[in-house]
């Protein structure tokens, strides 16, 4: 049976020149998929050798034969060949790889970036693929991954990050990971003098506000402090460039949904944390405070009515009620 593929051990062995006849890399996160097509384009082979061993095409370009017949070619002084297909899900008829991957040439590196889906893994090619090459997927990271991924990034730039500036980040970008280390690039190079990412350096070098933004509110919605509860909104109203409704709403139904799931665990720290899938204490603080403000059935209200302004957020059953209206009346149920 084939091992399951992680990014990591891809790039390990990347690292380590065992290279692969085939590389599948398909999903739904582009960000993994261009790392380790990225690494063997640049690092299998000098740059003097590429101009002939080197093909690099695009899906839209080009069909499965033809991808079957440039992996066939000998490379030429030159100990690898590689072809990589960039955006593959345009090609249809993958099946065409059966018959090469019986006998793959040991000199080819074929890459099939394939994104914003997966390849059919009952196909003959895909378990060809998967016993002697690699099969990657490449899925999204959840909300509670991300502040590691951050942190991780920020410790591979050689830089460390407060746990509040990593949670910032996370609540303001999201999930696209090429846009969150992009924006932790550009804080590194304005920083002088310092290692350290803080709160400060994160809104001065991508404009978060340290005082109003998501973070702060669940920590107001968390303490029951109405009034800093009402300036972030009356904030966020105001600056829909900070975070719309759209990315309000979004984070508060995530915090009370893995509320209610703590909610029915051991209620330890050590549980909620399993339960949750988070890897520090720090990270569920917020849950333990909470669980002795909200009740089960009050958490289960909260989730109901989020769903409520969601819908009137998207002008369902709503004729003129703001967005700004519908966060602040939101807000209200939830701290009364």
């Amino acid at each position: 049976m084939a091992v399951k593929q992680t990014y990591d051990t891809i790039m390990s062995e990347l690292k380590q020149r065992k290279f692969k006849p085939i590389y599948i890399l398909m999903g739904d996160e582009p960000y993994y998929i261009d790392k380790v097509s990225d690494y063997i384009e640049n690092n299998v082979m000098p740059v003097e050798e590429r101009d002939f061993n080197q093909t690099v095409v695009y899906g839209i370009d080009t069909n499965a034969q033809q991808v079957v017949d440039m992996a066939k070619r000998y490379p030429m002084m030159a100990e690898y060949q590689v072809v990589i297909v960039k955006e593959a899900q345009n090609i249809k008829n993958w099946d065409r790889l059966d018959k090469y991957l019986e006998k793959p040439l040991m000199t080819t590196i074929l890459v099939i970036c394939y994104k914003n889906g997966a390849l059919d893994a009952r196909k003959k090619y895909m378990t060809k693929a998967a016993s002697i090459g690699v099969v990657f997927k490449s899925e999204k990271l959840r909300d509670n991954q991300l502040p590691a991924f951050i942190e991780a990034y920020a410790r591979e730039k050689g830089a460390s990050i407060d746990n509040k500036a990593k949670q910032m980040i996370a609540d303001f970008i999201g999930s696209d990971l090429s846009r969150i280390t992009s924006e932790i690039d550009k804080v590194l190079v304005s920083m002088k003098g310092t290692t350290s990412i803080t709160p400060d350096i994160v809104e001065k070098g991508i404009g978060i506000s340290k005082d109003y933004n998501l973070f702060e509110l669940r920590d107001a919605i968390v303490s029951k402090d109405v009034l800093k509860a009402n300036r972030i909104v009356k904030y966020l109203d105001n600056n829909p460039k900070v975070a719309s409704i759209y990315a309000f709403l979004p984070g508060i139904f995530s915090f009370f949904q893995n509320l209610m799931v703590a909610h029915y665990t051991d209620r330890t720290e050590r549980g909620v944390m399993t339960a949750l899938g988070y890897k520090s204490e720090w990270a569920v603080k917020d849950y333990m405070r909470a669980m002795k403000v909200y009740s089960p059935s009050k958490t289960m209200d909260i989730i109901h009515q989020i769903r409520v302004t969601d819908t009137k957020s998207k002008g369902i059953d709503n004729p003129n009620t703001s967005p700004g209206d519908l966060m602040r009346e939101l807000v209200y149920f939830i701290l009364h």
